[in-house]
């Protein structure tokens, strides 16, 4: 009987410290993802900032002649990435991955997409899942979102 429940232990134990583990492995992983980020933040804003200094600069002087397009895009890329790095530090901090925060980096993406879409090229078919895609995430977000707010007001 002293036997059963010593090899029943040991299970428990190897299964807590392989979980321990597993935690661990996770927050690294976290950690060099944030860091990564972070050189992606930088360098999407230092290529933002580059390509409206060259635009400024260049004779005639204050006139774009890249797409606003091209730089609403920039501008949502470091937007994109500023999310996913806020992503990653809520896990870091909670070790829970926010869905309202994720559905918001989704629609922000999407929403970049839509923005520098070439809209007389592009196939119906595309538009209408694009369209699909915003519903969906928008419809989510709003789930999430109100779900939440009725858990705060039941606290």
């Amino acid at each position: 009987m002293a036997q059963k429940w010593a090899r029943w232990i040991t299970k428990q134990l190897e299964a807590e410290s392989f979980l321990y583990a597993l935690e661990t492995l996770e927050l690294g992983v976290s950690r060099v993802l944030a860091l990564i980020v972070v050189v992606v933040v930088i360098s999407a804003t230092a290529n933002l900032a580059w390509t409206i200094a060259v635009e400024l600069f260049r004779p005639p002087f204050g006139i774009f002649r890249t797409s606003l397009i091209v730089i609403f895009g920039l501008i949502l890329d470091v937007l994109i990435a500023m999310e996913l790095l806020e992503n990653i530090a809520v896990y870091l901090k909670r070790s829970v991955l926010q869905v309202e925060l994720v559905l918001a980096t989704a629609l922000i993406a999407i929403s970049r997409k839509i923005i520098i879409l070439d809209f007389p090229n592009t196939p119906a078919l595309k538009l209408v899942g694009l369209a699909a895609a915003i519903a969906a995430l928008s419809l989510s977000y709003w789930l999430v979102r109100r779900s939440s707010q009725e858990l705060l007001n039941k606290e």
